[in-house]
């Protein structure tokens, strides 16, 4: 009698449940109505009012822009923090905190003009100091030590490896004019000079005092009501981990938000819909299940939009351990120590093609989502797929794989031991939260036992632990594979943060010398300022042999599926952002 596989039940019951509900939504990419209530036939606004948001996973409770991590806690920051620039839904950089920006005639310099009108929460005045400040933190010599990952802004600046390094007691890179004028000096020119110092400004006021390895832990990081932005709201209370509440800024400079407060509430993905029916939630941002996407759409007093997300689900791969101990050292890939399951690149290349990547999207995600091979957003210039031979699902191909490479069952249990005729499994973890990604563990692990390898699946730990867990375990054979996102910034397609060698994020331990190198190339100031064409080469090039090397391959990327109360006005989405202008927002009566 033919069996079939546990994987196969698992999504044929999605994709039923699925199809009950209805095909996934045809006016994906639509833009709602923004009316103001004030036009013939539409609703009245109400003055004021309480807007709840509803996020699916804890944050990890840091609100400093230069020390945060999670998504989670930028949903939060994004309301509170604003940066020099924002982008239109075109990419294109316009004035924010500066009104207007100037290059020098070599490239190396751009000099911001700020806006005079713009106070932090507490009622002080936002000036130049409060930028060089900020840059001064991402290359102070501790922020790394003290668990800061962004020094892509700053270490193309003139003089970061002296200043970092402790060899200089001033930061050449940032320059105070006047009180709000500010000058960026780079090293050489930077073909993403704009987006490197566009970074979420941070008060000097308030930190000034504090040592780089306090601040993490600082009243002004991590407690509501005194965490201080220029946005139009502020953190006000909170309930950790369940409940953040924020206040409109009466004072914010481009006027004052057109509601009271808005409140995020941490829910289950499964509630979700429940609450916004019972008028507990009134937005449900991103991150809103696919299995009850269809059934809200048809609901009288709701909306529903859904776009690619600027992000991507992967599976990861610890290829190599280590450093042991300091972080600081990541760089120096001398300290690491080769995972010795998954150094065969053949073996991780069977690995992905023995998993179905599209059944767990028409299962899963009922279709909102797709395949990509390479880390870029659809709605970037370097994506390129048609020039990327992916991993496709080919079980065939991945037990071809596995034989060449010496990997056979040699006692007929079903699972391959490894060259040397050891029994091999590999640990598979993943954290909770993403419900999708929850229920794509036990398939993956399904599909890979098809191929005949075998894999034990860990206990699901909380989001924030879980990525702390995976940045920093060093050591051992508990952790192989395991699954995560990774959301990608508007401001460059560049991917050396996640997966270069030196890259903070570069969980997987990977270096891969022609690889990096291709990195560096798409960024040559020499041939690659203003020149697309010669940039989109690079990363097309480099994304076949990130494909090939398979140490961290996209899963699939899902769209956002935001659903919201149709009383709620004002909302603009963007590509990468959907609380732009969140002062705007407003609610109209029953």
């Amino acid at each position: 009698m033919n069996k079939k596989p546990l994987y196969s039940f698992l999504l044929s019951t999605a994709f039923l449940s699925a199809m009950l509900v209805g095909c996934s939504s045809d006016d994906a990419g639509t833009k709602p109505n923004e009316g103001d209530g004030s036009g013939s036939g539409e609703p009245e606004a109400v003055e004021g009012g309480k807007v709840t948001l509803g996020m699916h996973s804890t944050p990890e409770n840091q609100f400093n822009p230069i020390f945060y991590t999670s998504s989670y806690d930028a949903n939060i920051l994004n309301f509170t923090h604003e940066s020099l620039m924002t982008q239109d839904e075109d990419f294109q950089y316009q004035p924010e905190l500066a009104k207007d920006w100037e290059f020098s005639e070599d490239k190396r310099e751009i000099t911001f003009s700020l806006r005079d009108d713009v106070k932090w929460h507490d009622g002080e005045p936002f000036t130049a100091d409060d930028v060089v400040f900020t840059y001064e933190m991402l290359a102070d010599p501790g922020y790394v030590g003290a668990g800061g990952v962004r020094t892509t802004f700053v270490n193309k600046l003139q003089g970061y490896e002296e200043y970092a390094g402790g060899e200089a007691d001033t930061f050449a890179g940032v320059e105070k004019v006047d009180d709000l004028t500010v000058k960026f000096v780079f090293g050489e020119p930077s073909v993403k000079a704009l987006s490197e110092v566009n970074f979420s400004i941070i008060p000097k006021h308030v930190f000034e005092d504090v040592a780089i390895g306090d601040m993490p832990e600082h009243e002004g990081s991590i407690r509501a009501g005194e965490v201080i932005g220029t946005g139009p709201f502020k953190l006000t209370d909170m309930i950790e981990n369940e409940q953040y509440v924020l206040e409109a800024n009466k004072d914010y400079w481009k006027g004052a938000p057109k509601l009271d407060s808005v409140v995020w509430r941490v829910v289950d993905q499964s509630v979700a819909a429940g609450m916004l029916e019972q008028g507990e939630l009134d937005f449900f941002p991103e991150m809103f299940p696919p299995d009850d996407a269809e059934d809200m759409e048809g609901k009288e007093g709701f909306e529903v939009f859904s776009q690619p997300k600027f992000g991507y689900q992967y599976l990861g791969m610890k290829v190599n351990y280590g450093p042991d101990e300091d972080l600081n050292d990541l760089a120096n890939t001398d300290l690491w120590k080769p995972n010795p399951k998954l150094e065969n690149k053949e073996f991780r290349q069977a690995i992905m093609h023995a998993i179905d990547r599209q059944s767990l999207i028409d299962g899963f995600l009922r279709g909102y989502g797709s395949i990509i091979d390479a880390p870029f957003p659809p709605a970037s210039w370097a994506y390129n797929p048609d020039e990327i031979n992916g991993l496709e699902y080919n079980l065939e191909k991945a037990k071809s794989l596995l034989e060449k490479n010496g990997y056979v069952d040699t006692n007929g249990d079903g699972y391959v031991e490894d060259p040397d005729g050891n029994e091999l499994t590999l640990n598979l973890h993943y954290p909770l939260g993403n419900k999708v990604r929850e229920r794509s563990a036990p398939v993956i692990v399904e599909q890979l036992k098809e191929a005949g390898i075998r894999i034990e699946l860990k206990t699901p730990m909380e989001t924030a632990p879980y990525f702390t867990w995976i940045s920093e375990k060093n050591s051992d054979e508990e952790l192989d594979l395991f699954l995560a996102g990774w959301s990608l910034g508007s401001g460059d397609p560049d991917p050396s943060t996640i997966h270069q060698g030196k890259g903070t994020m570069n969980y997987s331990r990977f270096y891969d010398e022609a690889q990096d190198k291709l990195l560096e190339e798409a960024l040559d100031p020499e041939k690659a300022w203003d020149n697309l064409e010669y940039r989109t080469e690079k990363y097309t090039a480099w994304a076949q042999m990130f494909s090939d090397n398979a140490y961290a391959t996209p899963l699939y990327i899902d769209d956002e599926i935001h659903v919201y109360t149709s009383r709620l006005k004002g909302i603009v989405f963007k590509p990468f952002s959907y609380s732009a202008d969140s002062h705007e927002w407003y609610l109209t009566k029953q």
